[in-house]
């Protein structure tokens, strides 16, 4: 049986990158952008219906308005195949849609702004809906610029780690400053600040140069059910047999994360360290960590290449859980040993940067030019799904196993799902002309 060939792809300056590719700094800008919203209907907004006195149980119930990015891939093709009105004669199909996007986040975060959740929930609640709706489509259209903006795909690193990069401060505005903001200026005032916020990214959005697919007659217009099928349908077929395994692959990428991170505060509450602790440690601490492992990525995945980067996001994102299962072990003292806690999260939030920005380049490879938002979408998705449900139990499994060992077992999730990347490492190759393929049999 012959092994398809791997090209390896050629290295790609990451720091010069930034003056030297005129996409990168867009991407930055665009993804400062996509950080902000999800946010404003999450945990931002949790802490400013907490402090009107809104109950935990109606508050618990509010954090689904964000159920729009987990469906999102459902009006995904809608974005690939039809051009936005007015726009896209001028900036294309993806930062025609770009812009409409945002203007949609400026929209319904000031409506949320001029609410008055105390006694007006009702309207807080359509606005934060329509909010969810507009980010989840920044996300899909955003993502479907940046897949489409780099061909051959394995090319797609450096502007993956860029737009991350992008992300997280967008991600620290709409937490951090926004609630830093609120104590100054009121939630109205800090809802309208994320509002135009969205200015930089949408001059981004129109210094950013076309994707050259945006310049081909978009795709002919189709029945619904065949618009949202379509996507699916030529992914599966372009993967051929390795397509279960890809897509398991996928799936099981990021469960260990996502079932750790569940517990990862009640963890830290339970070693007895302070809100400041956890803050400083997780929101400012943690937030150069982790730029430090998008760095790393993005800089090493075009020298060693996709996969191999994929077998150690996989390991190093898995093994990482066991430094949480030291600090569970020696890291209590009733929160005097600040260290030790800083150390742990430190290499986990290292790691699990590193292994997102692995992910989603490696997702960007899967997905095709004409249906680059929706496969990417279905993808993130796929990715995410497992590791939330499994994540609902994991307050029964420390019932029954404590932090130490559950925080182990979360490590050894990573044990199969590394041997998937080495079983796609084996038998498909990713070229930088072509999508990945069966070998080919004697």
């Amino acid at each position: 049986m012959s092994q398809a060939v791997v090209a390896k792809p050629g290295a790609t300056p990451f720091w010069s990158a930034l003056f030297t590719d005129r996409r990168i700094a867009p991407a930055l800008g665009l993804g400062f952008t996509s950080g902000i919203p999800f946010l404003l209907v999450y945990s931002t907004q949790s802490a400013w219906l907490s402090d009107i006195g809104i109950s935990i149980a109606t508050i618990g119930l509010l954090s689904e308005l964000t159920l729009a990015y987990k469906f999102k891939f459902l009006w995904a093709p809608f974005l690939d195949r039809y051009d936005p009105p007015f726009l896209g004669r001028f900036l294309g199909r993806r930062r025609g849609w770009i812009v409409i996007a945002q203007l949609g986040v400026m929209a319904a975060a000031a409506g949320i702004a001029f609410g008055d959740p105390a006694h007006q929930l009702a309207w807080t609640i359509a606005f934060s809906l329509a909010l969810g709706f507009a980010g989840a489509t920044l996300d899909l259209v955003i993502d479907g610029w940046r897949i489409t903006s780099v061909r051959p795909p394995e090319k797609q690193a450096v502007l993956s780690s860029w737009t991350e990069i992008g992300w997280r401060l967008g991600n620290l505005a709409a937490g951090a400053g926004a609630l830093f903001l609120a104590d100054r200026i009121g939630w109205r005032g800090a809802y309208l600040c994320m509002a135009a916020l969205m200015l930089p990214g949408m001059i981004a959005a129109v210094l950013a140069p076309e994707p050259p697919s945006d310049k081909r007659p978009h795709l002919a217009r189709s029945g619904f059910l065949n618009t949202i099928w379509a996507p699916i349908k030529e992914l599966l077929t372009r993967l051929g047999p390795m397509a279960p395994v890809i897509l398991l692959l996928v799936a099981g990428f990021r469960m260990p994360g996502y079932v750790a991170s569940a517990m990862a505060i009640p963890l830290f509450k339970h070693q007895g360290f302070s809100n400041t602790d956890i803050a400083t440690v997780t929101k400012l601490f943690g937030f150069w960590i982790a730029l430090g492992g998008t760095f790393l990525a993005g800089a090493l995945i075009p020298r060693i290449g996709m996969l191999p980067s994929l077998l150690i996001g996989t390991v190093a994102g898995s093994a990482s859980h066991l430094s949480l299962a030291y600090l569970s072990a020696h890291g209590g003292d009733g929160g005097t040993a600040f260290w030790t806690f800083a150390t742990a999260v430190g290499v986990e939030g290292f790691a699990y940067a590193f292994a997102s920005v692995v992910l989603i380049t490696y997702m960007s490879t899967l997905a095709s030019t004409d249906h680059a938002a929706s496969q990417f979408g279905l993808l993130t998705s796929l990715c995410a799904f497992p590791g939330s449900v499994l994540a609902g139990f994991s307050g029964f499994a420390i019932e029954h196993t404590g932090f130490t060992w559950f925080f182990v077992a979360t490590s050894l999730i990573g044990l199969p799902v590394a041997l998937l990347a080495v079983y796609v490492w084996a038998k498909v190759g990713i070229s930088d002309e072509a999508s990945p393929r069966p070998p080919a049999a004697h």
